[in-house]
């Protein structure tokens, strides 16, 4: 895909998932700050793919300020933004009996608060540049109420997560600022190695994927790409499953 000319923020952009996505954008001639709390794995990044189309900002999900200090650090810097992709996040697999208001209020916090903050801090600039591209990384729990990794918290925060992406979506139209979302099941990513390392909770959840596997983190990033691109010209509000076919959605 091509993101000749585009800048993009990827929060999460130093492992799995996210750093697919900088690679992606990388090798479509764009140029990518990450926004991550692992500046060692964002400097590993960096050396793979090129310190003259990747950087790194320090930015913490669970801390308002921080976010903001970074987003406006990333703006001023970069001058123009054209994409931000939200892929940082946080699992919580806890019983809901075992559900703690903790960390219920950190899972909440990281992965619904967090994107609010990145998305509200940016929407004046995009408003600005009379456009802009926004693609969050949801969860199937959001559709399922948890079941496959996260639970109670994590199913809340992903689909308070749908519910935001829609409402941007309908309030940013009209200043031509598209915003999406991405519904991935089992990846095998750093932050799913719980859930691997016990073959018998892994072997039930494949099977409850119809293409019997687990996702690659590279088969997610290709539809946030697509979103990320102009190829989504004339996308937007959509919740996309990128799951195997768990959701079989109409």
């Amino acid at each position: 895909m091509n993101f000749s000319g585009k800048t993009a923020i990827v929060t999460g952009g130093a492992n799995g998932i996210g750093k697919e996505v900088v690679r992606g954008i990388v090798e479509g001639g764009g140029n990518v700050i990450i926004a991550d709390i692992n500046q060692g794995a964002a400097e590993r990044v960096i050396a793979e793919f090129g310190a003259e189309h990747t950087s790194f900002t320090y930015m913490d999900l669970g801390n308002h300020e921080s976010i903001v200090e970074a987003m406006n650090k990333i703006i001023a810097t970069a001058g123009k933004i054209d994409i931000l992709v939200n892929c940082a996040g946080v699992i919580s697999a806890k019983p809901f009996e075992q559900l703690t208001y903790d960390e219920w209020e950190r899972t909440i916090r990281i992965n619904l608060s967090g994107c609010f903050s990145t998305i509200s801090t940016i929407f004046p600039h995009f408003i600005e540049q009379k456009g802009g591209r926004i693609v969050n990384v949801s969860s199937v729990a959001a559709k399922l109420g948890g079941g496959l990794l996260g639970t109670a918290a994590y199913a809340s925060s992903k689909a308070g997560l749908n519910g935001l992406t829609k409402a941007v979506a309908k309030e940013g139209g009209k200043y031509g600022i598209a915003c999406n979302a991405v519904c991935p099941s089992f990846t095998r990513t750093d932050m799913t190695t719980v859930l691997s390392e016990d073959p018998e909770k892994s072997q039930r959840v494949i099977n409850m994927i119809p293409l019997g596997r687990r996702a690659e983190p590279v088969e997610i990033a290709q539809m946030i790409l697509f979103f990320a691109s102009d190829l989504a010209s004339f996308v937007s509000g959509e919740i996309g499953d990128c799951d195997g076919g768990i959701t079989l959605d109409g």
